[in-house]
Formats: structure tokens, sequence, C-alpha cells
């Protein structure tokens, strides 16, 4: 295992994964430009409510904007991933968005489909695909974006363009400044983390060496909940690594019971803790005695990464582009092509061959 031998890494990731990740400050700082001038119907400005729907990498974007602006925004968000839409999504005062990369999620497709029979507003978020042609037969707003990739690269394109939208429809009273904010601090840990650093003073590779052989468990609260799903599926799909996420308080209502079983649990499992200075006092205790119930109990070794900047999106940014860069690199330990999905396309594929 090297995590410094450039050459290594690169016959590893022949597609170039790293360059993606190295690049979602710029995606982010671009597409938020961009946003501004994109069409946006009047009609969206009376919604009260709004369900955001995606799967994947596609759905994360929306789980991460909601979390951003959950302090301040005044209607409720909500995430589906699922085929059906949630019974009060019926009417023109529900904006469903439809996200998705390729536009030819089947859930994603069929939920806009039951949006525009029940007569609620309607938005896609796409690169192309099946679900761009639904849309513009349907006479829907459409934000499109350009990427060569897979969808879980494509979350600058896709959770800023859905951070745009909310602030132009007024839910969040200023986002330019956090914006700017998580791009420049994002750079500033490309450096840091980028594989041209070297293990020694590169944090990411050392949190990657740590968990190698192991099972990651990701613990989030309030608005790390999201950004620890994200480090979980990065680990799934990048480094072709089973993992988990819990969410504090409620981890501490059931998940810390099971840290008896089964044996030598401390030398298969390690556990990352995702932390914000928006965590209240009462969450702060929590974390810290449930990192000493880890240890004393089943010998449980956890580790800690922190928000960087002043603002929700500055923190929750800085801690999932750490969690990008840790599941490349346990990737790399993995010997495991970043890039493709084998399971997901082999279970397309079947699915496909069923009659639905």
């Amino acid at each position: 295992m090297s995590f410094d031998n450039l050459e290594h890494m690169k016959s590893i990731d022949p597609a170039g994964m790293i360059d993606h990740i190295n690049a979602m400050p710029g995606h982010i700082e671009t597409t938020w430009a961009r946003a501004q001038t994109l069409p946006l119907p009047d009609s969206f400005a009376s919604v009260e409510r709004i369900v955001i729907c995606g799967m994947g990498g596609s759905a994360i974007g929306g789980e991460l904007a909601a979390a951003a602006i959950e302090d301040t925004c005044p209607v409720p968000i909500t995430v589906n991933r699922d085929y059906d839409l949630p019974a009060y999504a019926q009417d023109a005062k529900t904006l469903v968005i439809a996200c998705s990369h390729s536009g030819g999620t089947e859930e994603t497709r069929a939920a806009f489909a039951q949006a525009g029979a029940r007569g609620a507003q309607r938005m896609v978020i796409c690169t192309g695909g099946a679900l761009l042609a639904d849309a513009e037969a349907a006479g829907v707003t459409v934000w499109t974006y350009d990427f060569k990739g897979q969808p879980r690269a494509a979350l600058g394109f896709s959770l800023t363009l859905l951070l745009a939208l909310l602030s132009r429809l007024g839910y969040v009273e200023e986002m330019a400044g956090p914006v700017g904010e998580a791009v420049a601090l994002m750079r500033e840990q490309v450096t840091a983390f980028r594989a041209e650093t070297h293990s020694e003073t590169n944090p990411a590779k050392q949190i990657a060496a740590r968990q190698v052989g192991r099972i990651p468990v990701v613990y989030g609260a309030g608005m790390m909940a999201p950004v620890a799903r994200r480090w979980m599926t990065q680990f799934n799909e990048n480094s072709k690594h089973w993992a988990a996420f819990a969410v504090m308080p409620e981890l501490n209502h059931n998940a810390v019971v099971g840290i008896d079983h089964p044996d030598s649990l401390s030398e298969k499992v390690s556990v990352v803790m995702l932390r914000s200075t928006y965590d209240s006092v009462r969450i702060i205790q929590r974390f810290s005695e449930t990192q000493r119930l880890l240890d004393t109990r089943a010998g449980i070794k956890s580790e800690v990464v922190s928000g960087r900047g002043d603002s929700r999106l500055a923190q929750m940014l800085t801690v999932l582009q750490c969690g990008d860069y840790v599941s490349y690199y346990l990737a790399i330990a993995n010997r495991a092509d970043p890039t493709p999905v084998e399971a997901i396309a082999m279970l397309k594929e079947r699915l496909g061959k069923l009659e639905g």
C-alpha cells in the first residue's frame, strides 16, 4: 500500500476520479455564478413545500442543501428517494424537483410523472436523457449542467444549483458569502489533501490508512448527518468498501448498545465523528461521552473531523471534501478502481429485463 506513489495511483485510477475530487471547488464557483441567470418561473414563489426527488449521488445534493438552510428556511424540504411521492405532494402549492444526473433514473422519472398527474409544480435538474425529454414535453423548467463522469463526482453542480434555486426563491437571506467562503476553504484543502501532498502531512491519507481492513462507521449530528451519509456512500462507491453511518443523538438510543458483539469488534470497526461549531452544548457532551464509552467498553478507537469556516455551508463542505479524499485513498489501498460501480450496473441490467 502506497499513498505517495503517483504512478501506482494512476494505474488504479485510470479514469481520473482524483481529478474530479480536486475540481469540486471550481464546479461550485462556476455553477453558482451561472445559476443566477437561469430561468425561474414566478409561480414558484407561491409554493409552501418542496420535495426533491433523486437517488444516490443525485439525492445527496438535496439533503445537503436542505441541511445548509434548515435553521432559516420557512418551508419544509423533503428528499424523496422512491418511486412514489408522499401524499401531501399533490397540488400547485408543492414544488417537486426531479434530480437525475443521467436523466434515466427510473425512480425519479416515476415520481416526476406522478407529480404532474397530481397537479404539483415541477422542475428538473439533469445533464440530459429521458427525464430532460419528459420535462421538455411537459413544458417544465429545466436546469441542465454538463459533466462527463459519475453522479457522485458531479455533486458540486447538483448541490449548487439547488442552493441557488432556494436562494433565488428567498428561502435564505444571503448565500453568496457562504458559497465564496466554502470555495476558498475547499481550495486550501485541495492543497492539503491532494495526491501530491505526502502522507506525513496529508490528513486525508492518514485517516484512510486507519480505515484499512476495518468497517468505518461515521457519526454526524444535525447538518452533519447528510455529510455522514456522503462519507458512507463514498466509501461504498469509491473504495468498494462496506461502511455505515449513524445520527446523533438518535444513535445514543440504540447504536451504542450494539458495541458488545461480535467478538473482537475493536479490531474490525473504526468510528469517525463529524463535528461542527454549530453543535449544541448537549450534542457536544454526547459526542464526548460516546467517544469515552466506545473506548472504555469496547476498545473501539474513534477520531474527529471538524468543519472549517464560519458558515454552515463551509463547515459542511470542508468535512464532506475531506471524506471524498479519504474514500479515494482507501480505494487505492484496496486496489479498487474508484470510478466504475459494477454492482449497480449489474442490478440495472437485471432489473431492466424484468417487468415492472
